[in-house]
């Protein structure tokens, strides 16, 4: 009989777990950013954004170039032309040094500068009003390009903000609302809605919706540069301000307004420098603004910020006679508006020309009837908004333009 002893079974080790609350600290940070990204992701592809704001940006800069040339027609062989001091020859060496270019300079005859010229006049036209906004938008891009290298040394701050726009906007979808492309666009919706619609491939309908992505992406990339130019402006120029001595001391308007070259009114200017106390005020308050415009931009903060900076540059314009700079600046701001904003004002001006007579009645039910989609609040980090539908969706209303047409 044997007397070996069966060796006990050993017990199964015990792994400690780590709590609850560990494991979700452990993941949280990881869990927000794949949130975050995904909410920003679906913001960029999913619907394009601002497009009011967009087409307030492309009446504004197309009708302040217009009114600009408009104004300068008087003197335009002196700044632009053959009898301009900076002659072509001057304009070419300078471009070689950097690397600008112009339209203007490929003939020196009068002829074919007063073709420009006109050219000019007719593509700021038909960009402010939104015909054929893809090509035109390329062409205004160009003239402005142009016409701003050929007299580089007569530009101010108005000139390249409106340069750096022209350029912007050539990404967007400028054309989508308050133009004649959507008034083509919702003439041809309803005679299509008239005809059977004919089916299509698998692989022209993919081709369609990659195309609509496309559009979408580079419209919203382009909105957001704009966004982040002018927040980089303002911010730039009140760091700028905070370094020197007469904005710290609230003097630097007073020194403004006695200088002959911004004085367009000198009585009003001297009147206004006799208030030396709102004068400092003025100062301190244009550095806040400028400083704080970046910070203010996702809350509500910046609606009062928007009012206040149109009072400032309005009196730029009128104490400085810079309405070419205060009016870039103004239809800058007005891309930081909601769409919502701007369906409002719209609705209200068609019902306060209907009350006047000077407009009939639209009939209940018709392209104005829809809603506009909110925008600017899929995906914005802190918001507390949803993200947007998906395009290509039964909610998406802009699945039928965009697959009409991208712009």
């Amino acid at each position: 009989m044997g007397t070996d002893q069966v060796p006990p079974i050993p017990s199964p080790a015990v792994t400690p777990e780590r709590p609850t609350g560990q494991k979700e600290t452990a993941t949280g940070p990881v869990r927000w950013l794949s949130d975050r990204a995904g909410a920003f992701w679906a913001l960029v592809t999913d619907r394009p954004v601002s497009l009011y704001a967009a087409a307030v940006l492309r009446i504004g800069y197309g009708a302040l170039y217009l009114v600009f040339l408009l104004r300068e027609f008087p003197h335009r062989d002196e700044i632009w032309g053959p009898g301009s001091p900076w002659t072509p020859e001057l304009a070419e060496q300078l471009f070689d040094q950097s690397g600008w270019n112009s339209i203007l300079t490929l003939s020196g005859g009068r002829t074919y500068f007063e073709l420009c010229y006109v050219t000019a006049l007719l593509t700021s036209a038909l960009f402010m009003l939104g015909w054929r906004t893809r090509a035109v938008s390329i062409l205004f891009a160009l003239v402005v390009v142009s016409f701003h290298a050929r007299a580089i040394f007569m530009t101010d701050g108005g000139d390249n903000l409106i340069l750096l726009m022209a350029v912007y906007l050539v990404f967007t979808a400028c054309g989508r609302r308050w133009s004649l492309d959507a008034r083509r666009r919702r003439r041809a919706a309803v005679r299509s809605d008239r005809r059977p619609t004919p089916g299509r491939s698998y692989w022209l309908q993919q081709l369609i919706d990659t195309r609509s992505t496309l559009t979408t992406v580079t419209h919203n990339c382009g909105l957001f540069v704009i966004a982040a130019q002018v927040c980089l402006l303002y911010g730039a120029a009140g760091l700028y301000k905070v370094q020197g001595p007469s904005w710290g001391g609230g003097t630097a308007l007073h020194y403004v307004l006695n200088l002959e070259l911004f004085q367009p009114w000198p009585a009003l200017s001297h009147l206004v420098d006799q208030y030396a106390t709102l004068i400092a005020i003025a100062s301190y308050v244009t550095v806040l603004l400028q400083v704080a415009f970046p910070f203010v931009l996702f809350g509500r903060l910046k609606y009062p910020v928007l009012g206040m900076l149109l009072g400032m540059h309005i009196g730029i314009a009128v104490l400085m006679g810079l309405p070419l700079f205060s009016g870039a600046m103004i239809v800058a701001d007005a891309a930081f508006l909601p769409d919502r904003f701007y369906v409002f004002l719209a609705r209200s001006g068609r019902q306060v020309a209907v009350r006047m007579g000077l407009r009939r009645p639209a009939p209940p039910g018709g392209a104005g009837a829809a809603s506009v989609p909110p925008q600017l609040r899929g995906g914005l980090p802190g918001t507390g908004q949803p993200t947007a539908p998906g395009r290509g969706g039964p909610d998406d209303p802009c699945r039928d333009q965009l697959a009409s047409d991208p712009r």
